[in-house]
């Protein structure tokens, strides 16, 4: 079992838009629930709830699709990915967990916020997020989430 989280990146105002918005996503069950288990936590302990973004989703699974076609779980391009969320929904901060091999929504949560650095993204200070969830051939579940403050 794995999990990681990359290193918030702070965005610059003076960004402009160069890319197409993503406006449709088609979320499965695991990824609702997950969405649904970190908003519901958040709340619990006094912080607003965020809100899904489909964009956000397409950029997650994007990496999903990287990281099993690699066979790797890992933030590589995390800078490219933060760089178009800044530039196409005028991001401020963004932040990223990744998991992998969790076979529930429930024990994804709960390995994350077990690790500091993956707490302190779910328990930032976000207005939005989205979030991945692929199962690969031998039916091992990889997790993209992705913050961001808009």
């Amino acid at each position: 079992m794995n999990s990681c989280s990359a290193d918030s990146a702070e965005g610059n105002e003076n960004t402009t838009a160069t890319e197409q918005v993503v406006t449709s996503y088609n979320y499965n069950a695991s990824e609702l629930e997950t969405m649904q288990l970190i908003n519901e936590y958040r709340v619990s302990i006094g912080l607003n709830a965020l809100e899904k973004n489909n964009h956000i989703s397409y950029k997650c699974e994007e990496h999903n699709k990287y990281m099993v076609s690699n066979n790797v779980v890992n933030h590589n391009d995390f800078t490219s990915r933060s760089d178009n969320l800044i530039n196409v929904l005028g991001a401020k901060k963004v932040g990223e967990n990744v998991a992998y091999n969790y076979k529930t929504s429930e024990a994804a949560l709960k390995a994350w916020l077990e690790s500091p650095g993956h707490k302190e993204n779910i328990e930032g200070n976000y207005t939005h997020f989205g979030i991945s969830v692929t199962t690969d051939a031998s039916g091992k579940k990889y997790y993209t989430n992705i913050f961001v403050k808009i």
